[in-house]
This record gives structure tokens, C-alpha cells and sequence, in this order.
């Protein structure tokens, strides 16, 4: 017994349009699809990226990659945040002003190896990348920075070496005052939450009780912020003090001496008198 399939001409016609218009869509999708280097506009703050790239791994891997990474500026013109949409530390923060202290992180190292790289700098969510002042352009430095990006997390590999542990400068201990205690729960939970969101933080060092003078440190985009000193003096010090009587001043950790012709300076000193009504004096004083 033979079976004979007749297909007919109207139903022949509509299969072959439709499979012309799968192909129409196909390509129209595939030409949204653009390269990290022409996925940002630098007329706006924020800079949604999506990046389809295949290329060569430093892990070894070579896979197809597409990652939606968003870029948010800083008040540290050299200094960029970039969110990949995935967890970078679980908690805490860590800071990496050299290739030195890279190598504890591999993404960091990767990072580093871009020509201009000054600065890295991990947050929950977040890489903030400090570029040398007068290097090249963040229009260059961008696309390289999304690739390094791409590649480590495609390769699956620990964003921290082994036995590498983030800042834990916060965490109250039985020996501490009742002072120390509370100021380190105020720049855990009220100060460090706002300069984390300018792509930076800051670390409890020490604090005298016969002066009481705290110390700390700034770290990522406020390291090298002109404008860390105002943020400094009128917003921690001023929080800290109002709370904590016991706290005389605030100073930060390896503080450069300041240029007096400098006109940044000289614009945060005086708005710095217009907020104390005291003309403020560099540390070189």
C-alpha cells in the first residue's frame, strides 16, 4: 500500500512567508546588538550597556558573553561606577589603590592590566575604577573595562583569592568604649551608605580619647576626590560630633598637603568658613 501527501499551493505559499519573516526578525534582532564600545551616549550620568562579545579569555575560556553592565559618574571626575547586575562582594568593601594589593583579587588584577588604570575598588554591587589624572579619555578606557568585566564573570572564577577577607573596620569588639562602639555604628549605618553611593567609603581607623580626634580612612572615588575634604569636614565631622560630644574633630588617614593656589582649595575653604565661620587650616599649618 503506498501513501501519497499532496500539499497545496495556498498552504505552500503561507509556509514560505512565514519562514521569510522568521528570517526578516532574525536580523533585525542580531543588528540591536551592539559592541560595548557603542553601547554608552556620554550625554547622560547613567550608561546602560548591552555587550555581546566573543573573544579570547585570560581564563582560558572562549564563549559567547552578554552582560548588562551600567556605568554611574562620580564627584571624582576620574573616577566611574560600574554595576555589572551581579553581586560583587557579599558584604563589605575592598580597595585596591595599586597593582600590589591586585593581586588579591583577580578581577582586579584584570582590571589593572588596562593602560591608565590608577585604582579599583569593590563595593556590594558595584567596581569603581579610578583612572590616572591627565590618561587617556573614559571613552577609551570604557570599552576595555566592560570586556575585563565580561570575562571574569563568564569564567567562574572567586572574585577574592583564597584566604583574601574584605574590611571588617566597622565590627564592634568587647574591648571597645562605649564611644568607639557608637562611632562605628554611625558610619556603618548613616555616613557609609551615602558614600558608598558616590562609588567610594570609609574605614574606622583609630580615635583618641584625650583628644578626641577620629581617624579614618577614605577609600575608592573619595580617595582621590577634590571635594573629600568639604564631605569630610561639613558632613562626617559635623554628624559625628553633633552625636558623640566626646569627638573634637574627624582627619583623614594620609592626608597630602594641599596646593594653596589651587582654585578647587581655595573654593572648598571658603565654603568651608561660610559653614563654621572659621577659616580652616591644612594639616601643613
Amino acid at each position: 500500500c503506498k501513501l501519497r501527501f499532496e500539499i497545496s499551493p495556498i498552504l505552500l505559499q503561507r509556509s514560505l512567508m512565514l519562514a521569510r519573516s522568521i528570517k526578516r526578525a532574525a536580523g533585525a534582532a542580531a543588528r540591536h546588538i551592539v559592541p560595548a564600545s557603542r553601547a554608552f551616549s556620554s550625554r547622560s550620568h547613567v550608561f546602560p550597556t548591552f555587550a555581546s562579545v566573543s573573544r579570547p579569555s585570560p581564563w582560558g575560556l572562549q564563549a559567547k558573553r552578554s552582560m548588562f553592565i551600567e556605568t554611574h559618574a562620580t564627584p571624582n571626575m576620574n573616577s566611574l561606577k560600574f554595576h555589572p547586575g551581579k553581586p560583587v562582594l557579599k558584604s563589605g568593601t575592598m580597595d585596591f589603590p595599586n597593582r600590589r594589593e591586585a593581586m588579591q583579587s583577580p578581577l582586579a588584577k584584570a582590571i589593572f592590566r588596562i593602560d591608565g588604570v590608577d585604582g579599583v575598588f569593590f563595593g556590594p554591587d558595584f567596581i569603581t575604577v579610578t583612572k590616572a589624572k591627565d590618561e587617556m579619555p573614559w571613552g577609551e578606557l570604557k570599552a576595555e573595562i566592560f570586556a575585563a568585566i565580561m570575562d571574569f564573570y563568564s569564567s567562574g572564577v572567586p572574585i577574592l583569592s583564597e584566604g583574601v577577607e574584605n574590611s571588617t573596620d566597622t565590627v564592634i569588639h568587647e574591648d571597645d568604649s562605649e564611644v568607639v562602639a557608637l562611632i562605628k555604628e554611625l558610619l556603618d549605618t548613616r555616613i557609609r551608605p551615602a558614600v558608598q553611593d558616590d562609588g567610594g567609603d570609609i574605614n574606622y581607623v583609630s580615635f583618641e580619647e584625650d583628644s578626641g580626634v577620629v581617624t579614618v580612612k577614605l577609600q575608592g572615588a573619595c580617595s582621590s576626590c577634590s571635594s573629600s575634604k568639604v564631605t569630610l569636614k561639613s558632613g562626617v565631622e559635623n554628624m559625628l560630633m553633633h552625636y558623640v560630644p566626646e569627638v573634637t574633630e574627624v582627619v583623614a588617614l594620609d592626608e597630602e598637603v594641599e596646593d594653596e593656589m589651587d582654585p578647587v582649595v581655595k573654593q572648598q575653604r571658603k565654603f568651608l568658613e561660610e559653614m563654621t565661620g572659621e577659616t580652616y587650616k591644612t594639616p601643613a599649618c
